[in-house]
């Protein structure tokens, strides 16, 4: 099984694709309002997934999977990720307003998918566990509003690292918000990561624009994957097992 990772869909599909005809996705938000890249994306996601996911497969999608603002709008959404080849791991992004429940959303997905809420799961020997997160003391702006969040979310990740296998060979924490500070300083995330011996990060969140905040790749011991769709030209990233040669598309 290969190890993937794609975050911030934003999808918003309007109505059902019908097969034969997916070169065509109406969206009720198009994204090229952020930047040429994002036009027809959905139709771009598509055709790199299918390109380079298996069945055997499984990609991690950390959060900003659809603009619905309910499960029942979410429903042409929930379809075209039914589409996707592989097994698909879901956490929730700050723009994921239709995620409520656990249990109404774990009914709603399609059977290729899971969702990750204070828990995790096992892939073959890897891990995978995870949090939304939240923006980290020291970032501008910090108030006691993003505090009692931020607080809230170190819980969050401690349930689901709480929850790892003693099966695993390693550990794969899932993220929305990068886990640090603007300054890449050390926070609560990042010690829990420690305590648990996570090797890899993934997170998104990050948007052209914003791509300088990106942590590197190896910090604390731990190495840290940007998989925000529009950073790898929406081609998921492969992050097990590892390789070093694999050209990143980006659009920084």
């Amino acid at each position: 099984m290969k190890i993937f990772a794609l975050g911030d869909l934003h999808l918003s599909i309007s109505r059902p694709i019908v097969p034969g005809e997916e070169q065509e996705i109406p969206l009720y938000k198009p994204m090229d309002v952020f930047g040429p890249q994002w036009q027809n994306h959905a139709v771009k996601l598509l055709q790199e997934w299918t390109d380079h996911i298996t069945d055997d497969d499984a990609v991690l999608i950390p959060g900003d999977i659809s603009w619905a603002m309910n499960i029942e709008e979410a429903c042409f959404d929930f379809d075209f990720l039914g589409m996707l080849p592989g097994k698909l791991i879901l956490l929730q992004g700050n723009h994921d307003y239709w995620w409520k429940s656990i249990s109404r959303v774990r009914q709603a997905l399609p059977k290729n998918c899971r969702a990750i809420q204070n828990d995790g799961i096992l892939l073959g020997d890897t891990y995978i566990a995870g949090t939304r997160g939240w923006i980290c003391p020291g970032s501008t702006g910090f108030s006691q509003h993003d505090e009692r969040i931020y607080l809230r979310e170190l819980k969050r990740l401690e349930l689901s690292l709480r929850t790892v296998s003693p099966q695993a060979k390693r550990v794969v924490a899932m993220m929305h918000f990068l886990p640090t500070n603007d300054f890449h300083e050390h926070s609560g995330f990042i010690k829990l990561m420690e305590e648990y011996g996570v090797e890899y990060c993934v997170y998104g969140h990050l948007h052209q624009g914003a791509f300088q905040q990106r942590l590197p790749e190896e910090k604390w011991g731990i190495r840290f994957y940007l998989v925000s769709a529009d950073y790898l030209g929406f081609r998921p990233r492969l992050i097990w097992p590892e390789n070093n040669t694999e050209e990143e598309v980006s659009h920084e």
